[in-house]
């Protein structure tokens, strides 16, 4: 007869083992999506609509709440409270008429719950995109929207812009590529401390340039990437800071791709011109 300590610690390595598998099996999903990653990366920056959008990012719920628990990337909420509010549901028929001074010198402040990003603006290179940032910023476009996406394996950055929060939002308009032969693409990566626009762009048949809308991806380490996404912006070091918290804190699924464990929401973006 099978005493009670004995069924007791039974019990206890079958427990044990299925943690085992759940977590080997995590491993090889990982793995796997890590190959897809690093096999195609333009689909990791798709803004609205596409099969990243509909599937790739979404997911199982379920699927990635057990990858968090059970991989070792993911890590308590290093961020703050949201401001009260709501994101945005304004949307634009046509890009916003040219209102900057090419000239001039523009930058964006993003306040967020895990600190301020701040990011110098290329105007006289991307005049269209800080335009309409300019003018998305002006409307409040951008406040209480949560920064969606982490990516921690194959390229590093941060994906932000969709008032929904399911990489599928934009403001209704699309924008023209820009400056994407700026000298500092060499090589096919941008390096940290960019600020690019998502597209929809297809680099296997050609299709989706001028498809940026509002979101856009932080660069928070060198990642490589061909030049085909917008680069408007620069982010300072107080920046740079933030950025490298929120990496820290680690995504969702366990995968190096999905949702950050931070809570990232930009409270209040603004532009200003000096």
């Amino acid at each position: 007869m099978v005493s009670n300590e004995q069924r007791r610690r039974q019990l206890a390595r079958e427990k044990f083992e299925r943690q085992q598998q759940r977590r080997e099996e995590n491993r090889r999903k990982a793995r796997r999506r890590n190959a897809v990653i690093a096999a195609g990366l333009a689909a990791i920056l798709a803004a609205g609509g596409g099969a990243y959008a509909a599937g790739a990012f979404e997911g199982n719920k379920k699927d990635r709440v057990d990858a968090a628990e059970s991989s070792p990337s993911a890590k308590p909420d290093p961020c703050a409270k949201p401001a009260s509010g709501s994101p945005s549901t304004k949307t634009w028929k046509s890009e916003p008429e040219m209102s900057i001074d090419k000239s001039a010198s523009y930058a964006m402040k993003l306040n967020t719950t895990c600190g301020a990003i701040d990011v110098k603006l290329d105007a006289e290179n991307a005049p269209h995109t800080v335009n309409s940032f300019n003018f998305l910023a002006g409307e409040g476009f951008f406040d209480h929207s949560k920064c969606h996406r982490l990516t921690t394996g194959g390229i590093y950055v941060l994906q932000c812009g969709d008032p929904k929060g399911t990489g599928q939002g934009g403001p209704g308009y699309t924008l023209p590529d820009e400056n994407l032969k700026d000298a500092r693409l060499k090589g096919k990566v941008y390096p940290a401390g960019t600020v690019a626009m998502a597209n929809q762009y297809n680099a296997q048949t050609g299709q989706g340039r001028n498809t940026g809308g509002s979101q856009f991806f932080l660069v928070y380490q060198d990642s490589p990437l061909p030049p085909d996404y917008t680069p408007f912006g620069t982010i300072g070091e107080e920046g740079m800071k933030t950025l490298k918290k929120i990496a820290g804190a680690g995504e969702q699924s366990g995968a190096g791709d999905g949702a950050p464990n931070a809570t990232v929401v930009i409270d209040k973006a603004s532009v200003t011109k000096s």
